[in-house]
């Protein structure tokens, strides 16, 4: 059956910097801001004048990826920052909770929208994206979010896709999950401000969107990373242009204000990196934060009250100084829905304004010490029961955790596992000839778990949902011809080009494959060219080499654009399948697979 676009039916609704910031994550922050100053300019007297300030809570969440049930691993916990000043680990996130949090929240506040930035689908575990994340947009309605913008992963599956996600009807392939039932779509708008049809020139989908209550109105632009083609199949995102998102922000700033909205929020699908890890630390006292939305809040104009954003998958309440040099919010929830953000704004009924020094925001933890939403365990139960047959199915075994997504090593133990089984899938001569294998760390989305969430008796089984969880994209495999010189410049713009920064995308590499990498050095040269090696020989640029990876990487994915440039692709087996066949061959229940050691890379810091 054809997805076709419907009438919608809502029903509620670039400089690295690091800087040292006045807000906090863990206590409330309130910004000063001199009268007369423009944004949220208007100063509320110290009693606030009956009936014309109004309290408006904003509840922020960003990055969900269909984690309907608690993440795994590393992934399902949080950084907080103790009373003695030691950090802890604690764990979070699960739909069922977050629910229950955001529910919690809002009472006593008969003024309160819930906004996301971004990713709230795509890259998801098998009991989302089994189902082409339709479970996911049906608990987001009943979480009653009201709007959110794109993300890079919400075009994981293309435009059609996202239009379908949105506007509704049974998946063109596979039809209808459930008998008798149509995929409604969602009850919330998305918003892709700066995504635009080449062809058109029109935004593919509402850049804005306008949250009312009695007479109170707060506008919401989205936008996502103008470098989502760099992080996205080429597929995905064919035939759109993804613009800069100040001058976009700031083009839909002036059109709110002409319809006479003058409360602004951003959704931004672009982050930063804080200083500290604990969601509590606040941004002073925790050294402040750098990365590219650093540039972007400085530069939107003065006219936007709040950026909501997302995609580093970090938690921070900020505040940076806009052009006129007023502070302004900037906030993050980490990712999984293991927190939310709450932002208290006072709106002006007088001007229609948000009084910038009193806004107040925060990260809240969204613990697994509270009840479940019953409707939400209602959603998991149904969508796990049809999900069952392929989820629980086993694939092989570990004798322990092996760190994925949750490693912040540069060389990952499962980074070393999903690559070494590319590279056995592919070295047979019929198979493609793989001589090596590299894998982009992006695409591992969790860690290997001995033991499931809330399941410490759990005995090391992995089942193909959790196999999914970490593979969850099935790119497709290729092998390809690289010269032993492409090999070294992409190993240089790990650290030299568009994937470098404060967190750059180191490769995972497969046995066989060592070098050193000097971080005490800059750009390129931290790559040790003499140390890059394949089974003990020293890499010859003028040779030519087989090498495996996934689809995306062989599009350049990632900033990597030496790999377009490879030669004699064979397309191989999907990245999934390959995981799998790995697990299966080199794990029993008498002899569970063992976590690497991870000594491919040499790290000189």
């Amino acid at each position: 059956m054809t997805a076709t676009p419907q009438r919608h039916r809502r029903t509620r609704r670039l400089t690295l910097s690091a800087l040292a910031l006045t807000a906090g994550a863990g206590a409330m922050v309130a910004a000063a801001l001199p009268a007369g100053a423009a944004g949220g300019a208007t100063t509320a007297p110290a009693g606030k004048a009956a009936g014309r300030y109004v309290d408006v809570q904003m509840l922020n969440i960003n990055d969900l990826h269909g984690n309907l049930q608690p993440p795994q691993g590393s992934s399902g916990t949080v950084t907080e920052r103790q009373a003695d000043g030691t950090t802890k680990a604690i764990p979070a996130g699960g739909v069922e909770y977050l629910a229950t949090s955001l529910r919690k929240a809002r009472e006593g506040h008969p003024f309160s929208v819930t906004a996301a930035a971004g990713d709230m689908i795509g890259a998801s575990p098998l009991l989302s994206g089994l189902f082409h994340d339709e479970p996911t947009v049906e608990a987001l309605n009943k979480l009653n979010l009201d709007v959110t913008s794109v993300g890079n992963h919400e075009f994981d599956e293309g435009r059609q896709e996202l239009l379908r996600m949105e506007y509704g009807g049974c998946h063109p392939v596979d039809g209808c999950y459930e008998y008798g039932k149509t995929y409604e779509g969602a009850k919330f708008p998305y918003l892709a401000a700066n995504v635009t049809d080449v062809k058109t020139k029109r935004p593919l989908m509402s850049p804005t969107w306008v949250w009312k209550k009695d007479g109170v109105k707060v506008g919401f632009i989205g936008v996502t990373l103008e470098g989502t083609p760099d992080v996205v199949t080429a597929e995905g995102v064919k035939g759109l242009k993804f613009g800069d998102e100040v001058e976009t922000i700031n083009k839909y700033a002036k059109e709110l204000e002409r319809q006479g909205v003058k409360s602004i929020v951003a959704l931004i699908h672009e982050g930063g990196l804080p200083a500290s890890a604990a969601y509590n630390d606040s941004c002073e006292s925790g050294g402040g934060i750098s990365g590219a939305i650093v540039d972007i809040a400085k530069n939107v104009s003065p006219q936007v009250d709040a950026l909501v954003t997302g995609h580093t998958h970090q938690a921070y309440a900020c505040t940076i100084a806009d052009p006129a040099g007023n502070p302004r919010t900037v906030t993050s929830a980490a990712s999984f829905g293991r927190l939310f953000t709450e932002t208290n704004l006072t709106y002006d009924r007088a001007t229609g304004d948000i009084v910038r020094p009193a806004v107040k925001t925060a990260n809240r933890l969204v613990g697994r010490d509270q009840p479940k939403a019953a409707d939400m365990t209602e959603l998991i139960n149904r969508w796990n029961a049809l999900a069952a047959p392929i989820a629980n199915r086993p694939q092989g075994f570990i004798s322990a955790d092996i760190a994925g997504r949750g490693s912040d090593a540069f060389e990952k133990p499962l980074g070393d596992v999903i690559a070494d089984a590319q590279l056995e899938a592919l070295a047979p001569a019929a198979k493609g000839g793989a001589q090596l294998a590299i894998m982009n760390p992006g695409g591992i989305r969790s860690d290997l778990a001995f033991a499931k969430s809330g399941d410490e008796a759990a005995d090391g089984i992995v089942t193909y949902g959790e196999a999914f969880t970490v593979q969850p994209f099935t790119n497709m495999m290729n092998v390809v011809d690289l010269t032993g010189a492409q090999l070294v410049t992409a190993l240089q713009q790990q650290v030299s080009g568009p994937v470098n920064g404060p967190a750059p995308k180191i490769l995972q590499i497969s046995k066989g494959l060592t070098y050193t990498l000097d971080m005490t050095k800059a750009g390129a040269d931290r790559v040790v060219v003499d140390s890059v090696k394949l089974n003990g020989a020293a890499i010859d640029p003028a040779r030519t080499y087989r090498v495996a990876m996934n689809e995306f990487l062989a599009g350049g994915g990632d900033g990597f654009t030496v790999l377009k440039e490879h030669k004699n692709k064979l397309v191989g087996l999907s990245d999934l399948d390959a995981f799998n066949a790995y697990l299966t061959a080199h794990s029993s229940e008498g002899a569970p697979l063992a976590p690497p050691v991870a000594d491919r890379i040499t790290v000189i810091k």
